[in-house]
């Protein structure tokens, strides 16, 4: 069988400000999408949004950045079979699987 990896890793950066826009926008402070980064950052931030959602209100940043690493490798396997008709048929027959790691 072959296999499909969706690796996160910790002291991720990209996540780490997804974590910070989200929570800037839960305090009300709406961060401006200027630049592909912002933007990009505001797409994670939905996962961020789970993960504090799931951690509860007294969860620390660090501990949602930590939770949101995780999540965002499930999303990504997610996003996989939802968009790639051609790896959602080879799991779907067997073929191929997905595994994910941090």
């Amino acid at each position: 069988t072959k296999m499909v990896m969706v690796l996160g890793h910790t002291a991720c950066g990209a996540i780490k400000g997804a974590t910070a826009t989200h929570l800037q926008s839960k305090a009300g402070n709406k961060p401006k999408v200027a630049k592909a980064l912002d933007a990009l950052l505001q797409g994670l931030s939905v996962v961020a949004s789970k993960a504090a959602d799931e951690l509860g209100p007294k969860a620390t940043e660090e501990q949602i950045v930590n939770h949101t690493i995780k999540l965002n490798v499930f999303h990504s396997i997610e996003f996989l079979l939802q968009y790639s008709p051609l790896i959602r048929e080879k799991v779907a027959s067997g073929e191929v699987e997905i595994q994910g790691g941090v």
